[in-house]
């Protein structure tokens, strides 16, 4: 799912280091994607501007040879009599061809647990808020809830953190213009204020015991952008915490301030700030190739695309460990989930 730029540097650079004009300098090179799944994000970009970043829209595009794979492993090992029909059914969503009503899919018992709340989405992924904490790492790295929007997780992860037990540390960042020139046009006030997707928050409240997600490589590959920690300590200038996922599971590690430079505006600024985010919930985007025993789904606010909702909804094994909530007042007593192609 990467940007197809990307890989077309990737095949200059062999070219170059090999000395050999073939795709890919000669080297076999195996790519491992879902067409089905969410596609390169373009900032402020059409469904064209996706499309034509795809890598299918690439020249390298004829030198590659599709294999498919016909077997959902997360679901056949899940050991759920109705996996076939559950894969099955996740497949016509994420070929946009399911049952839908002017972009609205409708989602039965066969695809999810529903819930009429968001606390009652808390309590069937987490249960008791007040014993998260104690728990073992392999049960809470197995859980989350996904959401569309960066908003909403914030939203889930204050509530969530506001029921766990303990004493809550606040992280305040420190922003600052790179041209010092142009900080009467951009004070302070309004720096602490811009809150972006790969950005830390100006202000982190977190509590021993919590999960968090690093929003930036550190030291890949056991700490690269969205690896899950646990908490163990908090420092004035440095987070000690347990690494949940990948290679280095089970690793302690400190994680320090850091200067972060975004480059989507229209101005550059510096945001010194610890460059992680509670994760008792995350962006379906962040969740892109991860498996869970457990998950929810808030669908508060609608999928941008059909690919998103099968992200969301693939993420487990089987109907009953999917917990979806979509308020009943915008469905007017029908589950729907929007899903526009």
């Amino acid at each position: 799912m990467a940007h197809k730029k990307a890989i077309e540097a990737v095949d200059r650079t062999l070219r170059d280091i090999r000395h050999i004009d073939q795709p890919m300098g000669g080297i076999t090179v195996l790519f491992c994607g879902d067409f089905r799944q969410i596609l390169p994000v373009i900032p402020r970009g059409t469904r064209a501007d996706e499309v034509r970043a795809c890598l299918k829209r690439s020249s390298l595009w004829q030198h590659i040879i599709s294999m498919h794979l016909t077997t959902n492993m997360r679901v056949r090992l899940g050991d759920d009599p109705h996996a076939q029909q559950f894969s099955n059914l996740l497949l016509k969503i994420g070929e946009g061809s399911y049952p839908n009503d002017e972009g609205k899919v409708a989602l039965n018992d066969e695809l999810c647990c529903t819930v009429s709340s968001l606390q009652e989405l808390i309590f069937a992924v987490y249960g008791d808020l007040s014993s998260v904490t104690h728990q073992h790492n392999t049960w809470l790295c197995k859980r989350s809830i996904l959401t569309p929007w960066n908003d909403q997780a914030s939203v889930i992860n204050n509530e969530i953190l506001s029921h766990i037990q303990g004493e809550s540390r606040e992280y305040i960042s420190i922003n600052r213009m790179m041209d010092q020139e142009e900080s009467t046009n951009y004070p302070i006030e309004f720096l602490n204020s811009l809150n972006v997707s790969g950005l830390p928050s100006h202000i982190i409240k977190l509590k021993i015991g919590v999960p968090i997600i690093l929003l930036r490589n550190l030291s890949p590959p056991k700490l690269c952008n969205g690896t899950r920690l646990k908490v163990v300590n908090l420092q004035p200038n440095v987070i000690e915490a347990e690494i949940l996922t990948g290679c280095g599971a089970g690793e302690s590690v400190l994680i320090p301030r850091i200067p972060l430079i975004p480059n989507n505006f229209p101005f550059q600024f510096k945001r010194i700030q610890f460059p992680v985010a509670l994760c008792y919930a995350m962006t379906i985007n962040k969740a892109q190739g991860q498996t869970l025993g457990v998950a929810g789904v808030d669908l508060t606010a609608s999928c941008f695309s059909h690919g998103q909702l099968y992200v969301a909804l693939s993420r487990v094994s089987s109907p009953r460990n999917l917990h979806v909530h979509i308020p009943d007042e915008l469905t007017n007593n029908v589950v729907y989930a929007e899903a526009l192609n």
